[in-house]
């Protein structure tokens, strides 16, 4: 599929969307001064391009019983390709596993971890790290308080387009 600019009304279309994604296509079109059918083209080809990857719901997790919200760095003791790939199959199955990232620095992977209780946590670390020969240490720091949490990506940082706002 041919790669097509985001333009401003692009940008403020996924603005408004990620402030509230229940908003009708109406509204959309309302806030952004064009046409129904042209904000439902220009999202349908944002989604088409992967620029919009999807729809949640956001669950507070301690409504859920998740109490705990841990970061954990990983210590893979080789970085073999393969094996990173296993390491990252593995914590995308996991459902305590909320977030992972491949990083530099200290660690290899940065993991984000919800769990009901200390048991828990202790169990999924039996389960990820103890039993695989391939994790050489981990770190666990226990998240205290939040005091920022966020999903939205600013879309004001994407590629301007050469051409003129178009519909």
């Amino acid at each position: 599929m041919k790669s097509h600019p985001l333009d401003n009304v692009d940008r403020r279309l996924l603005d408004l969307m990620q402030q509230n994604a229940r908003l009708s296509l109406d509204v959309l079109a309302d806030l952004v001064s064009l046409s129904t059918p042209a904000v439902q083209r220009r999202i349908k080809r944002m989604r088409d391009a992967h620029v919009i990857t999807g729809d949640t719901v956001v669950v507070s997790p301690i409504s859920v019983g998740l109490t705990l919200t841990l970061i954990v760095t990983v210590q893979l003791e080789r970085e073999r390709s393969d094996q990173i790939d296993e390491f990252q199959s593995a914590l995308a199955r996991e459902p305590l596993v909320q977030q992972s990232y491949y990083v530099t620095g200290e660690g290899d992977f940065i993991i984000i971890v919800l769990a009901k209780n200390m048991d828990e946590y202790e169990a999924l670390t039996r389960r990820l790290f103890f039993d695989n020969h391939n994790v050489r240490g981990f770190k666990t720091s226990v998240v205290m308080g939040k005091s920022f949490r966020s999903l939205k990506v600013p879309a004001v940082y994407a590629a301007p387009s050469n051409e003129q706002d178009s519909v």
